[in-house]
């Protein structure tokens, strides 16, 4: 089995790269959906987050394979 490894540039992804700002903002809302079940609060009906959580991961993915200016050229090529 093949080790993972961090790529070269990995703190400039992590901070820069709006696949990892999407996919970082899926999961807080995959986690408010879980909270709201829990509380059932009034107003919020049942799978409002997941949806919303559904749409920006959805939006991470379009993001990994988009080029980002300030990520461009670093060892794994556009971040």
């Amino acid at each position: 089995m093949k080790k993972l490894e961090l790529i070269e540039d990995w703190r400039a992804v992590l901070t820069r790269a709006w696949s990892m700002k999407f996919s970082i903002l899926a999961a807080i809302l995959g986690g408010l959906e879980v909270g709201v079940q829990l509380v059932q609060p009034a107003g919020i009906p049942n799978g409002v987050f997941a949806g919303i959580a559904s749409a920006v991961s959805l939006s991470a993915a379009v993001a990994r394979l988009v080029a980002q200016r300030e990520l461009s050229g670093g060892a794994n090529g556009n971040a």
